[in-house]
């Protein structure tokens, strides 16, 4: 990998780490859809304009059906599910939660009917994944409350099969303008329930307000911005690689800033269930077309 490319995938792994602690921030003092609001809103106010500029408005707007489809499963339903459940889990248990999302796309992609053998590599990373998943909850379970983990069982689900779509109907429209209509929508999805709520908001204690700030201008504008550019230094399959790398980031920010516990289900767990997501999404040697340059995952905490 070049520098450039290494400079991308460290610059990516940590922003990608830090939603859920911005999340965590932002719902002690805010209401969960004013932060899914004022995130889209500063996302799509900083990209729409360049994919307008570009002229790359138009094409992403001809295939409105998958994109709508991507944008609830991407972002309008699963960063909203997010912040709802940080209200009650810490930050570093829900980055390592959302985890799951490659062995949850290896499942999508398979019942979908994609051709890759899961071989036995493969499998044995799910097992892993599942047991680490399996421990973490186990020996943390007085403090997990049920409603909040279906919400993130249900963002796993929206994460794992977006990007299905993404490779399948959308292969020709830019990432990037793809992501800024989906934050345009998602803006006004949330817009007649959060607007009523910006008066409160705006009395809401600094940190909160510079989290929601943070969490739209780097976190999702720059961050959109900075992993396209790495899957086309890299590929997708390389850039993917961060995955593995945004639940530790999550956890140990968790614990240094947020004084959130490091639990013994934290301790045992993140490293089975890294190790499992590196094993299940490994690539394995297979007869099958090239990798089209629009088969990218796109998992957007």
């Amino acid at each position: 990998m070049s520098r450039r490319g290494w400079v991308l995938f460290l610059a990516m792994s940590l922003v990608w780490g830090v939603p859920y602690l911005l999340i965590k921030v932002a719902v002690t003092d805010l209401a969960p859809v004013v932060v899914v609001f004022g995130r889209c809103l500063l996302g799509a106010a900083l990209l729409l304009p360049w994919t307008v500029a570009r002229g790359r408005l138009r094409p992403a707007l001809r295939r409105w059906r998958p994109l709508l489809a991507f944008t609830v499963l991407e972002m309008t339903g699963p960063w909203l599910l997010i912040a709802y459940a940080e209200q009650t889990l810490s930050s570093s248990l829900t980055g390592l939660l959302i985890a799951a999302v490659p062995f949850a796309a290896a499942l999508a992609g398979r019942l979908s009917g994609d051709r890759e053998r899961l071989g036995p590599v493969r499998l044995l990373g799910m097992g892993l994944g599942v047991a680490g998943i399996a421990l973490l909850l186990g020996l943390d379970v007085e403090a997990v409350a049920p409603l909040p983990l279906l919400a993130i069982a249900l963002v796993v689900v929206g994460y794992a099969t977006a990007p299905l779509i993404v490779t399948r109907s959308l292969p020709d429209v830019s990432g990037v303008a793809a992501s800024a209509v989906a934050l345009t929508v998602t803006t006004v999805v949330y817009a007649p329930f959060a607007v009523p709520r910006l008066g409160q908001a705006a009395r809401a204690p600094s940190d909160a307000l510079l989290a929601v700030l943070v969490l739209g201008v780097v976190c999702t504008a720059l961050a959109l911005a900075l992993f396209f550019a790495l899957i086309r230094e890299v590929g997708p399959q390389r850039a993917l690689v961060i995955t593995f790398l945004n639940p530790a980031v999550a956890v140990l920010l968790g614990v240094l800033l947020l004084d959130e516990p490091l639990t013994l289900g934290l301790a045992v767990g993140l490293p089975v269930v890294v190790l499992g997501c590196v094993l299940a999404t490994r690539r394995t040697a297979l007869r099958r077309a090239p990798a089209r340059a629009g088969d990218v995952d796109v998992v957007v905490p």
